[in-house]
């Protein structure tokens, strides 16, 4: 599929007509009309086979204590955190969190900053230090404690992450965003990584790789950009990801690197909530045939 085709089906999954309809759905219904939304056909929620359709599967049943964290940001950078020596990983500090922004309204940092909130995906601010907490980023960012993730989407762990505002130091130099390293891992063993670049900009695009760096010709709703030369710490950033990977079923893991430092940025237990389709769609398949879920007696219950 083009592009421009990719790009129709997620406004498509997305639009505020489809996410009325959702929101009046029970959780099962609701989660295959978005699937269905996304790829043009129901899922096989009783034995899921693509990897869409188990994230959907993870979605509906997966309620372990391995994964109730796993959307609250604090929290995952805190168990990132255990485990960074090992990984060879630096953490970001965390500046400031609360609920009420106007506890640091004119506040400075003596480093570039990014304000996100901790529930919640696909929101951000960028300061540099010498910018402040203003009336306007108040005002502008007035909602983001107020939506709740999982309510729509039903994607449990949102539900168990606490609903706060954190600052924390931004990786690069506050302003562009650095490439993203996006590790799809299964059992500790990486299947692909996704390079994201121009995050947060129209110019934002996706490229797959396997381990070993070889392209994968693989489109999402962002498209696919131009292969480009391994980074010069490749075998460094799998290690990482292998290490913050390992006591997961799947888990996709993101990071950066900066002048050789490679930087936790967040766990990712639902990417693209499983209704965003890949092109190829074998690709979806081969995911799927990478992954391995737990028994549904496993993680019903806490």
């Amino acid at each position: 599929m083009p592009r421009s085709g990719l790009n129709e089906s997620l406004r498509h999954v997305f639009q505020p007509a489809h996410r009325r309809i959702a929101g009046l759905l029970p959780l099962p219904t609701r989660r295959r009309y978005l699937y269905l939304a996304g790829h043009g056909r129901l899922p096989r929620l009783r034995d899921p086979q693509t990897f869409g359709e188990k994230i959907n599967w993870r979605i509906l049943h997966d309620r372990r204590p391995l994964l109730e964290w796993t959307c609250d940001k604090l929290a995952m950078k805190d168990h990132a955190a255990l485990v960074q020596e090992e990984a060879g990983i630096s953490v970001p500090e965390t500046f400031w969190s609360g609920d009420d922004l106007r506890e640091v309204a004119g506040r400075t940092f003596d480093r570039p900053w990014v304000l996100k909130p901790n529930h919640r995906s696909g929101l951000v601010k960028f300061g540099r230090a010498s910018d402040t907490v203003d009336d306007a980023m108040i005002a502008a960012t007035r909602t983001w404690l107020r939506d709740d993730q999982s309510v729509l989407l039903g994607e449990w762990a949102y539900s168990e992450a606490r609903p706060l505002f954190v600052i924390e130091e931004a990786i690069g130099d506050g302003v562009t965003p650095p490439d993203d390293y996006k590790y799809l891992v299964f059992d500790g063993k990486i299947a692909a990584v996704s390079v994201d670049t121009g995050r947060f900009t129209k110019d934002h695009s996706r490229t797959f790789y396997s381990a070993d760096w070889k392209p994968l010709h693989v489109a999402t709703a962002l498209g696919s950009g131009e292969p480009g030369p391994p980074p010069e710490n490749l075998a460094a950033l799998n290690h990482a990801a292998e290490v913050l990977g390992r006591p997961f079923d799947f888990m996709r893991v993101d990071l950066y690197s900066i002048d050789g430092t490679i930087w936790f940025s967040e766990y990712t237990p639902y990417p693209g909530g499983g209704v965003l389709p890949f092109e190829p769609r074998d690709f979806d398949a081969w995911l799927g045939e990478q992954w391995t879920l737990p028994a549904l007696d496993e993680v019903a219950g806490r």
